[in-house]
């Protein structure tokens, strides 16, 4: 009884924490299972941790290799646990309570407030179903696409598989895949039918739930809310000015765009463009990319997907009131204005903290990585920013990492799939509204 009523009083962010943790632990007993390996052997501790994290997180960051370890039962474990983290595991539990016709307490639609970075509990039970039903739907739809796809390679039960099962770790922007030897996708840059199918789950999963409601509902109401107008801009904009950048970097990169013909150049860049917005599947092999587009890429996933969705970063949203802060301050405005709509102070003190903490987070962990990791500095600022962002990518540095490494990884997956405001609030304690202000003082900036 005291145990219960202690995990009442835990606040929602805590909740989120400890709930993601137990998944994670849950995760990491079943991947050490026998039978989950096909050598019959038990997955060691730390690489069961490690992939059960990057699954549970979203991430893709492998230490062994999905289609060549595990049996079809770790294979479809995997897959659960992708499921549940992306779409989270409050999520899953409501789908439940839904499904026996329970009612969904005002703690739990706090929490799920919490986890779907909703600014209000009004029709948050409304968009749980909505996150499922379109999730199952692009998930069905796209598997089907793949299954046929690959059943000209493989026999139809193993096409079938292996559609279903990629749709899920491309919609939850995961990155994982089974075709063996780390090579993700790169068998199939020429392929448009792999390419662009893929590409449409990352962006389908990345723009966010709210977005795709808006998206599914705009038949009916004929307009976007401003959310949706900043994140669909931004995107495209992140899309269309990353695939420019790659295709000009590598146009004679004999390891990478170099070697194909225009028709392969196009889809690997705008496919590289699209795959760093946390989804960790790519065409091209990261670790032959030029510096700057290696850099150019850490960028990209910094930013990162956009809010209640399955991929991780700063946000699009994020990374435009940055933006439009900068555009305010070079014009002399005090608002910061989108499609004629002025944003309140609290959103602009919320963007800038979000990108102060992953900064210095990802800095913070490069730093520890440079003293422990045999490896130059880009790779491991590499590694720490997918991670971080869950995105997946890797220059080849994960299966290098020492313990500490992979647990240093670990940390920055699981950090990056809370966020790191919401982690911050479970490991402190958030107050309320001050009772009073203290005088205004000036300082000199610039």
């Amino acid at each position: 009884m005291k145990l219960n009523n202690q995990w009442v009083r835990l606040s929602p962010p805590r909740i989120l924490v400890l709930g993601f943790a137990g998944i994670i632990l849950l995760g990491t007993l079943l991947l050490m299972l026998p039978v989950s390996s096909r050598s019959g052997d038990s997955l060691p501790f730390i690489d069961a941790l490690f992939t059960a994290t990057s699954a549970v997180c979203v991430t893709g960051l492998v230490v062994v290799d999905t289609g060549t370890h595990f049996t079809v039962l770790g294979q479809v474990i995997l897959a659960i646990l992708i499921q549940i983290g992306g779409l989270g595991f409050m999520t899953m539990s409501t789908l439940v309570a839904i499904a026996f016709k329970r009612r969904i307490s005002l703690r739990e639609r706090l929490i799920l407030q919490e986890a779907m970075n909703q600014n209000t509990m009004e029709g948050i039970v409304r968009l749980i179903r909505k996150v499922v039903a379109y999730s199952l739907i692009l998930e069905a739809i796209c598997g089907t696409l793949f299954a046929i796809r690959w059943s000209f390679d493989m026999p139809v039960g193993q096409a079938i598989y292996y559609g279903y099962w990629h749709a899920i770790s491309m919609f939850n922007n995961a990155g994982f895949d089974m075709f063996g030897d780390f090579r993700s996708l790169t068998g199939y840059v020429y392929d448009p039918l792999v390419n662009f199918t893929a590409m449409f789950l990352i962006v389908a999963g990345g723009i966010g739930f709210v977005v795709l409601s808006d998206l599914v509902d705009y038949r009916k109401t004929r307009k976007l809310s401003l959310h949706s107008k900043v994140v669909l801009l931004t995107t495209g904009l992140l899309i269309g000015f990353g695939a420019l950048v790659i295709f000009v970097f590598e146009y004679s990169n004999p390891q990478t765009l170099g070697s194909l013909n225009w028709g392969g150049k196009l889809l690997g860049s705008f496919f590289q463009s699209v795959t760093p917005r946390t989804a960790g599947a790519n065409t091209l092999d990261i670790a032959g990319l030029r510096q700057a587009t290696q850099f150019f890429i850490i960028i990209l996933m910094f930013i990162g997907a956009s809010p209640g969705s399955t991929g991780g970063g700063i946000k699009t949203t994020t990374f435009m009131i940055m933006v439009g802060a900068v555009i305010a301050m070079m014009r002399g405005r005090e608002d910061i204005v989108f499609f004629r709509y002025r944003l309140e102070q609290e959103r602009i003190f919320k963007a800038l903290t979000v990108t102060l903490l992953a900064l210095l987070l990802i800095i913070a962990v490069t730093m520890l990585l440079t003293m422990t990791e045999d490896s130059g500095f880009l790779m491991i600022l590499f590694e720490t920013t997918s991670a971080f962002s869950t995105v997946g990518l890797s220059m080849g540095l994960t299966l290098k990492l020492t313990t500490f490494g992979k647990l240093m990884i670990c940390f920055m997956m699981f950090a990056g799939r809370l966020g790191p405001i919401t982690l911050a609030y479970a490991l402190g304690q958030k107050k309320g509204k001050e009772l009073y202000k203290y005088p205004e003082g000036k300082m000199i900036i610039g």
